[in-house]
């Protein structure tokens, strides 16, 4: 105990060698804090887009597409937004088994509980999401947005769009909000917002490169236009302020699946305005 009481002492000493001097304030690296006036007239940090990310779950085959996800969270952060992330609070289509690729029988999950996996526990109902309090939305892919934001993997052309994902997609379309969307998700913007332009890739598989090409058919018979795009790229709608990548539509490796997000997240900042 003595030892330690006299490491203590010692400690104590040493911090009050570094104590700063009266006036100052007390800074990381000991420098004088700026004066009054130089504070007076430093501007403030512009704040970034507020911009609202929709999850559909946690997992490429019943829920969110991990990668994409935190894909579109590196680039919100690399470009300065401002993130909340919210998801709808209903039970998920089915529980698929990653490793079986089969649904596990008698199982349940909530699309909300599931989806904060993914945020880290800081997420939010989607029925508290509106466009008056963020300044654009993206939707990543996985079969969840084909499963559990709508019905697009059963029903595909004629599926039923969740009541409050079509409710934000007409929210911030008609406040002039840009919309992200990538993979599977654009069949939403296709099947809600009348003769928008997506991309979901290319429209041929080409020996197994773009697995999911026929997804192309059903968004023009949507009456949506497709515009065909490479993975890295991103298809931006002006005229909508909709802004779409194919991502893991393509069989390609991750990094080219990165790339195309980001392209797509900076162009939704851009039209953000922030």
């Amino acid at each position: 105990m003595a030892a330690f009481r006299a490491l203590a002492a010692s400690r104590l000493a040493v911090t009050a060698g570094f104590a700063p001097r009266p006036g100052l304030w007390p800074l990381p690296f000991g420098g004088p804090a700026p004066s009054s006036r130089a504070a007076l007239h430093a501007s403030a940090p512009r704040p970034g887009p507020r911009v609202a990310v929709v999850l559909s779950g946690c997992g490429v085959y019943d829920g969110t597409e991990l990668h994409e996800a935190s894909s579109i969270l590196v680039h919100l952060s690399r470009g300065g937004a401002e993130v909340q992330i919210f998801a709808p609070d209903v039970p998920q289509m089915h529980v698929i088994d990653h490793i079986k690729g089969q649904p596990s029988e008698g199982e349940t999950r909530n699309v909300l509980t599931e989806s904060a996996r993914i945020a880290r526990g800081k997420i939010t109902d989607l029925a508290k999401l509106t466009a008056v309090n963020h300044d654009a939305a993206i939707f990543p892919g996985g079969f969840g947005a084909a499963k559990n934001l709508s019905t697009f993997a059963v029903d595909g052309g004629t599926c039923k769009v969740n009541r409050d994902v079509e409710r934000v997609l007409k929210e911030f379309h008609q406040a002039g909000k840009p919309i992200g969307l990538c993979c599977i998700a654009p069949v939403l913007a296709a099947k809600v917002l009348r003769g928008v332009e997506v991309t979901v890739g290319h429209e041929q598989e080409e020996g197994g490169k773009w697995p999911h090409a026929g997804t192309a058919e059903v968004i023009k018979a949507l009456g949506a236009k497709h515009c065909v795009m490479g993975v890295t790229e991103a298809h931006v709608d002006q005229k909508n302020k909709v802004v779409t990548t194919p991502a893991f539509m393509c069989d390609t490796a991750l990094h080219h699946i990165h790339d195309g997000i980001g392209a797509m997240v900076r162009k939704v900042l851009e039209l953000a305005g922030r």
